[in-house]
């Protein structure tokens, strides 16, 4: 990537000294970059980086799980693989299990998100971001749409994954030195949830589940080689690890939007995901056989928060707002605010806090209700 902007390039190189290429811009701000994006890995982590053999510059990959509400730093070791470097538990998400669908629903997006360096955000009012890049092309094609959607500090989110300031720097600059590394983009894996058959099995009522599984077959794929999983759209579909059929004359092209051309999955790659495929597919109809119980559609929370945040932040996490899939989901009965003898579910939920979960637009810097 070429900077738009002259300028721009020499006082990021000044900034980040020899060690960046001109070609690294993060953000689109002249200005000089503060200290909290430029500073050093603490030395725990640099430690482990050492034990685990992963160079301090080599490629990230980035997981996310909300119902675990747990970020995973997945790092390249020098036998090329991709190792979990570190999981850090998410301060707060928002919405519900399911993909973000337009403007204002709430949802933090899930799918397979592509992260370049103009999409880091030094200068945020929320200590630092990471902009996830939504909508991507597989979104566009089915209609989506919504705005800076981030992962960021300061444990506040619409439609964000919010982490805390401690975290988001080592998150921040483990990205930073893996574009050092002269990588040009990292993935982000967004997930509702480990897509672990007995996951499956308890939301198999949920309309979102025919997403889902095609989310597993990237998840397999990635899981079963450490390698970072090659993510193309076609037909409005995501597909993964592509290639050209043997002797073809022509290369691939996908269109988001149009038929998929014919392609072949590396047959080491395809072999490895048909048996965990399998694998999971047994453990999934036993899991029905057993009757696991369903879990509920509509949670009727808006998003989640680790549990080891509750105490912290008690009351950031409350009743939903609005129902993002009101439109095609099955109507429930609304949630009660006091029981029959006239107390308040507050018993249940926590403390309300008095401090919207509705991200201040002025405070954020940005032109949007997405944080």
């Amino acid at each position: 990537m070429i900077c738009a902007m002259v300028r721009h390039a020499i006082v990021l190189a000044a900034a980040f000294a020899a060690a960046l290429a001109p070609a690294t811009c993060f953000g689109e701000s002249s200005k000089p970059l503060p200290a909290k994006a430029t500073q050093e890995l603490p030395a725990e982590l640099l430690a482990l980086l050492e034990q685990k053999k992963m160079p301090k510059y080599s490629p990230i990959l980035v997981r996310l799980f909300k119902d675990e509400a747990e970020l995973e730093v997945w790092k390249q070791d020098t036998a090329g693989r991709f190792q979990l470097l570190k999981t850090y538990p998410i301060c707060r998400w928002s919405g519900d299990l399911g993909p973000k669908l337009y403007e204002g629903d709430r949802q933090a997006p899930e799918g397979f998100y592509t992260v370049t360096p103009e999409l880091m955000n030094p200068n945020s009012n929320f200590y630092l971001s990471i902009n996830l890049g939504y909508p991507n092309s597989f979104d566009r094609a089915n209609k989506r749409n919504g705005s800076f959607l981030m992962i960021h500090g300061d444990c506040w989110s619409s439609g964000c994954y919010a982490m805390t300031d401690e975290q988001i720097s080592e998150i921040y600059s483990l990205a930073r030195d893996s574009f050092r590394g002269g990588r040009t983009s990292f993935q982000v894996q967004a997930y509702p949830f480990r897509l672990t058959p007995v996951n499956l099995a308890r939301h198999r009522n949920n309309p979102n589940l025919p997403f889902w599984e095609m989310l597993k077959v990237g998840n397999d794929h990635f899981e079963t080689t450490q390698l970072e999983p090659k993510v193309d759209v076609c037909n409005r579909r995501y597909v993964f690890d592509a290639q050209p059929a043997p002797n073809s004359p022509h290369p691939l092209v996908f269109n988001p939007i149009e038929k998929c051309p014919p392609f072949v999955v590396n047959p080491e790659i395809a072999r490895r995901a048909l048996e965990k495929r399998r694998a999971d597919e047994r453990a999934y109809a036993q899991l029905l056989e057993d009757n696991v119980p369903v879990a509920p559609i509509y949670s009727g929370f808006d998003g989640g928060m680790n549990k080891a945040f509750l105490a912290r932040y008690p009351g950031r996490v409350t009743l939903a707002k609005v129902m993002p899939y009101a439109s095609y989901l099955p109507q429930l009965p609304p949630i009660p605010w006091t029981d029959n003898d006239g107390s308040l579910t507050s018993k249940w939920f926590g403390t309300w806090s008095s401090r919207s979960s509705v991200c201040d637009t002025a405070r954020a810097g940005f032109p949007s209700p997405q944080c």
